[in-house]
């Protein structure tokens, strides 16, 4: 399997590190897109610098078009934008293709293949609700950085975990990075934990 991760200059960027730490580990081949703001971010919030992102994989600059993901004759199997500005959101939700993030989920899109927007903003306009429904209904999964708290996190590092592991879901990737709904509890009356 081949992912492309995308990672936008929102605060969250550690959502798109970690990710691909888990898909390193499941042995998916990772390609990155960074765009130059979530670059700093990354190095702001996390400590991580472009070394340490090439060490998953190809590294692309947002800014690069001539990049093999920007056409439709690059095989892939998924994108994942993580985290997802709601500009990016905007240009996806839109078809506008103004950067290399955009135009690779663009191509996702038109060859049927799996995107995930892990969008990151709050509270969300009417205009961001607008482009949500537009992403999924033109074949996206929005999946918003919401993290639950039934398996009882303990550290931020849960609570990513929480969330890379409903993205690999979406990706159909096993994983048992946070306990599952109901997991491990059984009540003969059927009431809910």
């Amino acid at each position: 399997m081949k992912v492309i991760v995308g990672i936008t200059g929102a605060t969250g960027t550690v959502y798109g590190y970690r990710l691909l730490q888990r898909l390193r580990e499941c042995g998916v081949e990772t390609t990155i897109i960074i765009s130059d703001y979530a670059m700093r971010i990354l190095e702001m919030e996390d400590s991580k610098s472009m070394e340490d992102l090439m060490k998953f994989g190809e590294v692309y600059r947002n800014s690069d078009m001539m990049a093999p993901t920007a056409s439709g004759s690059c095989r892939f199997d998924a994108m994942v934008i993580a985290p997802c500005t709601m500009k990016t959101l905007a240009e996806v939700a839109n078809g506008l293709s103004s950067n290399l993030v955009s135009r690779t989920a663009d191509v996702a899109l038109k060859e049927r293949r799996k995107l995930v927007l892990v969008t990151r903003e709050t509270p969300l306009s009417l205009v961001h609700i607008r482009n949500m429904l537009k992403a999924t209904l033109a074949g996206a999964v929005v999946l918003p950085a919401s993290p639950g708290f039934y398996h009882k996190p303990k550290t931020v590092d849960d609570l990513v975990d929480y969330l890379i592991g409903k993205v690999l879901d979406q990706l159909g990737i096993e994983n048992s990075l946070f306990r599952r709904w109901g997991a491990g509890r059984h009540d003969p009356t059927g009431n809910a934990p």
